[in-house]
């Protein structure tokens, strides 16, 4: 028995009584829904699904047009009528859609008879509630007896809406509030019992779901919160669990078209799919974004380099590389595969990368370019793989190629590393477009105030440069401001007098002593040979703390020098020359895994 409705509907009943509606044609399409609710909440997703399924909404027992459910209820008799319903309507396998106590039927329909479900939604499904929250779903049970119960509904509203309801949920709110009104009190009330007991009813038996399945809930959904959904396609051999920022439990009647979406993407790519399918990107995921994300994270920028089939040199600019190990030394690049590059680095055997200073960015600019002769602006020579090494590099690295990985639309380059080189100078960084360099403190520094006292902590393998006064106090080299080699009183100035070639590197202390004078103080490196001269020494690290330094400031600096050094985890002090604060550095490690960043 069918009739048709005003939206084109065909709202049917079948031989036992359940009463459901039809609309579509193509795929069929089971949707069931939660406590309280009938088919006709689903008719956002009907509206928005029948031009390209065979949309199906059953009302639950003791819902809707639908008989009673047994006193004493269980899953099986859910599943057990919507299987009937199918039999009726001769469809031998279905995508479900639960929702809520409609998602625990769907799962128990695709847990005892897997050969009638082709791939399963659950919306805001519950599992393994806390146990708060289980006693007070528990209490509301039990507070049920079947009689009309307007506060409850009251109550209701607020916990899936907001207490008040925002203006942009009202009609929402609404259709909600119709059907809680209509709902048979006996019905709702054997199936709430059910629901606040069976949370845990499928824990055990995910592990066996068969087929692709997708678990849904809001951000803000508390009783069906993401955890419950995460920990369900954990379990689930094809799960995947989405989480919808801002929604709460009612997201399908509140965002039907982010909803909507959702579930026809899902059912697009899994519905009938191989165990070796893998979801395609949500329409919803912004390419654009994507990339955008990606490039908040400050890298280096590299040139990578390989010589092509007749013996050119070939090179572009990347940044999206990265250690992967130690032992044995690899590391990894990524390659575009629409990069005119691509066929000649996928087949090389050898690359080399040459992570770039802050002086060769317009090197990077000309490697990224599609200039035919790139190497023609650069200085380089044959590394020992017979790649190119550029000079000027921050660090090179010459490697074998250990393995190809396809992903995506890259290719993964992963290098044996035969032999690498670095040295202090300062690294050229990219972010958010941009290039970015550490270095631009330092040259701020050239037009600060005159009498700013600059210093730098020298580093040479494990020993810090100091200068011996006459009277056998060690400093720091220091100086008025940064200066210029030719001014005499300035930090280079006075490193530049007793011939030592150094590297400045990143900040280490900032502070303002007593007579309002900033004192700045670098990290860096010595590059040997060193002076001649006497008054230069370089003093093991552990022997820093037994030296005379007469500034306290700066015995203060040293020893917490020392002690980051030991712990390999450095931070930037700022304050005064008594009190202040460390603001502590990422600690430096080898990484093992990457998402590839984007060519430059």
């Amino acid at each position: 028995m069918a009739e048709l409705t005003d939206r084109g509907w065909h709202r049917g009943t079948a031989p036992d009584g359940t009463g459901f509606i039809r609309a579509g044609s193509g795929a069929p399409v089971l949707l069931i829904h939660g406590v309280g609710m009938n088919a006709a909440i689903w008719a956002p997703q009907i509206g928005l699904m029948k031009n390209r399924w065979d949309v199906i909404a059953i009302d639950i027992l003791g819902h809707g047009q639908s008989p009673l459910p047994p006193e004493d209820a269980s899953l099986a008799d859910y599943a057990g009528q919507a299987i009937r319903l199918l039999d009726h309507l001769g469809l031998d396998a279905v995508s479900i859609v639960g929702h809520s106590m409609g998602a625990l039927v769907g799962q128990e329909i695709a847990l005892n008879a897997p050969e009638r479900v082709r791939s399963l939604v659950s919306l805001n499904a519950v599992f393994r509630r806390p146990a708060e929250l289980a006693q007070a779903v528990r209490e509301r049970a039990a507070e049920l007896n079947g009689a009309e119960n307007p506060s409850g509904t009251d109550a209701t509203i607020a916990r899936w809406f907001g207490n008040p309801v925002p203006d942009s949920l009202a009609e929402a709110a609404r259709m909600t509030r119709v059907a809680l009104q209509s709902v048979n009190s006996e019905g709702y009330a054997r199936t709430y019992r059910l629901f606040a007991h069976a949370d845990a009813a499928h824990g055990d038996r995910l592990s066996g779901l068969a087929m692709p399945a997708l678990f849904m809930t809001g951000s803000q959904d508390r009783n069906s919160s993401p955890a419950m959904s995460a920990a369900m396609a954990r379990l689930a051999p094809r799960g995947r669990c989405v989480v919808l920022g801002g929604e709460r439990h009612m997201m399908a009647v509140a965002s039907p078209d982010v909803v909507t979406r959702r579930i026809v993407d899902f059912l697009e790519n899994n519905d009938g799919a191989s165990t070796s399918a893998r979801p395609a990107m949500d329409t919803a995921f912004d390419p654009g974004e994507f990339r955008r994300a990606l490039g908040s994270f400050l890298t280096g920028v590299t040139i990578v380099t390989a010589i092509g089939p007749e013996g050119e040199p070939r090179g572009f600019t990347a940044n999206s590389f990265t250690s992967v190990s130690l032992d044995p030394p690899l590391v990894l690049v990524c390659i575009a595969k629409k990069a005119l590059g691509h066929p000649v680095f996928s087949t090389s055997k050898c690359f080399a990368v040459n992570v770039l200073s802050e002086e060769q960015r317009a090197a990077s600019g000309v490697f990224a370019s599609k200039s035919q002769d790139k190497f023609s602006a650069v200085e380089w020579r044959f590394g020992p793989t017979g790649s190119p090494l550029l000079a000027g590099s921050v660090a090179t690295f010459d490697c074998d190629m250990e393995q190809l990985v396809d992903a995506g639309d890259h290719s993964i380059l992963i290098g044996r590393v035969r032999e690498f080189s670095h040295n202090s100078s300062q690294p050229l960084g990219y972010c958010r477009g941009a290039y970015v360099s550490p270095g631009l403190s330092q040259e701020a520094l050239a037009a600060a105030p005159p009498d700013m006292e600059v210093g730098a902590i020298l580093e040479d393998e494990g020993r810090v440069l100091f200068l011996e006064t006459a009277d056998g106090f060690f400093e720091l080299p220091a100086g008025r401001g940064l200066g210029a080699p030719g001014d005499t009183r300035s930090l280079r100035g006075r490193l530049a007098a007793k011939a030592i070639e150094a590297h400045l590197g990143f900040l280490f202390a900032v502070w303002d002593d007593a007579a309002t004078r900033t004192h700045v103080y670098y990290r860096g490196t010595v590059a040997a040979p060193h002076s001649s001269d006497r008054q230069v020494r370089l003093v093991d690290i552990d022997r820093i703390a037994g030296l005379k330094i007469a500034d306290a400031a700066v015995r203060s600096m040293l020893a917490r020098y020392v002690r980051e050094c030991r712990e390999d985890a450095f931070g930037v002090y700022v304050g005064n020359a008594v009190e202040g604060e460390v603001r502590p550095l990422a600690k430096p490690a080898a990484m093992n895994t990457s998402s590839p960043g984007q060519q430059i």
